[in-house]
C-alpha cells in the first residue's frame, strides 16, 4: 500500500504544517511553502489539514499508485495527467493501482501539492514528518524524494469526487502585491526608502529557495546603519541586507537573524508569495494588524466550510 516514484523531479519533498514548538532549540519550522493549498487539498479528501503532502516543482516527478485510493492535486498549475487523462486542480480524482500519475506543463505558480485520502505513512521526527534537509531528518531520510522511494500510505481509501468553490482557492499571479504590517526596523526606513518600499516593484532573483526569497530593485536604506542585536524572525520576513536589498524568509527561515526587519508579509498573502518563482515579481502594500488579522480570520472561515465537509460534488 504505497505510491511508487517513477521519477523524482527537480525538487521533491514531504511536508505538512510544520515543526512547532523547537525554534528555542535552533530548530527551523519547515513545512509546506503554501500551507494554504495544502489545507486546502487535505480537506478535500476528508484528512486533518496538516497532514503530510509531497510538494513538487517543475519539472515534477511522476508517481504510480500500488494501491486504489483518492487523491488530490493543488497549488500551482503543473498539468496533472493520471493515466494520460488531465486531472484539474483542487479536485479529488480516484486512481487505481498501476495508475501513472504525471505533470505535463506548468500553467501558473511553482509548487504544486499532491495528497492522499487517509494521509502518508512517514515518522514523524520533532512532532512534524515535514523534511528538513539541512538538519538532514523529517520526511523520507531527511533528503528530498528519489527514483525508487515507496511512500507507504496510512489508510487508503477511495471516496466520493469532490471539487473546491472557485471562491476559496487562492489566485496566483506572477506580480502580486502582497499586504504587509510593519516590522520592528520599518520606522528607521528613511522617507524616501519607505516611498520606494511601498511603490515600486522587485524581482525575485535566482538566489532564492525555501529559506528566503531575494529580491532585487531599487536599493533601499535607513536612518541609522548601525548593526543591530539578532532577533526572532519567521515565515514572511523582510530583512534590508546591507547592500539595500531584501530577502523574504520563507518556510525553511532560519530562527534568528541580524538584519533589519522592515516588514513581514501577512499570513493571508503568503500563498501569493510562496508561488512566485525566479523572474517573477512582487510588490508591497502596508496594512494595520487589525485588518491583517481581519483577513486571516476570513481565510479561517473558508477552511471552516471544509471542516465542516462543505464542497461541490463533481
Amino acid at each position: 500500500m504505497s505510491l511508487f516514484v517513477q521519477k523524482a523531479g527537480i525538487l521533491t519533498t514531504i511536508q505538512d504544517g510544520g515543526r512547532t514548538g523547537s525554534r528555542s532549540l535552533g530548530i527551523n519550522p519547515s513545512g509546506a511553502m503554501d500551507r494554504t493549498a495544502m489545507s486546502l487539498i487535505n480537506l478535500l479528501l476528508g484528512n486533518n489539514e496538516n497532514e503530510a503532502v509531497i510538494e513538487m516543482h517543475f519539472p515534477a516527478g511522476e508517481f504510480v499508485f500500488e494501491v486504489d485510493c483518492s487523491f488530490a492535486v493543488g497549488g500551482a498549475d503543473l498539468g496533472a495527467v493520471l493515466n494520460g487523462i488531465e486531472i484539474a486542480n483542487w479536485s479529488s480524482a480516484i486512481a487505481r493501482r498501476g495508475d501513472s500519475l504525471r505533470f505535463t506543463d506548468r500553467q501558473n505558480g511553482n509548487r504544486a501539492y499532491l495528497a492522499v485520502a487517509g494521509g502518508f505513512s512517514i515518522p514523524e521526527w520533532l512532532g512534524s514528518k515535514s523534511t528538513n534537509i539541512a538538519a538532514g531528518a523529517g520526511g523520507i531520510g531527511g533528503r528530498r524524494l528519489q527514483a525508487g522511494d515507496r511512500i507507504g500510505f496510512l489508510n487508503p481509501i477511495t471516496c466520493k469526487t469532490q471539487r473546491l468553490g472557485p471562491t476559496m482557492t487562492p489566485k496566483y499571479n506572477r506580480f502580486p502585491t502582497v499586504r504587509v504590517i510593519a516590522g520592528a526596523e520599518f520606522d528607521e526606513l528613511t522617507a524616501i526608502s519607505e516611498r520606494t518600499f511601498l511603490r515600486e516593484g522587485f524581482k525575485v532573483t535566482n538566489e532564492s529557495n525555501r529559506m528566503g526569497f531575494r529580491l532585487s530593485g531599487m536599493p533601499i536604506s535607513l536612518l541609522d546603519t548601525n548593526r543591530m542585536v539578532s532577533a526572532a524572525v519567521t515565515f514572511g520576513t523582510i530583512q534590508l541586507l546591507p547592500d539595500g536589498q531584501m530577502i523574504v524568509l520563507m518556510a525553511d527561515h532560519q530562527t534568528a537573524g541580524g538584519y533589519p526587519r522592515i516588514a513581514n508579509v501577512i499570513s493571508a498573502d503568503l500563498p501569493l508569495l510562496a508561488q512566485l518563482g525566479p523572474g517573477d515579481g512582487v510588490g508591497f502594500r502596508l496594512v494595520s494588524i487589525d485588518e491583517a488579522e481581519f483577513l486571516l480570520a476570513r481565510r479561517e472561515k473558508d477552511l471552516q466550510f471544509l471542516r465542516l465537509g462543505i464542497r461541490f460534488n463533481v
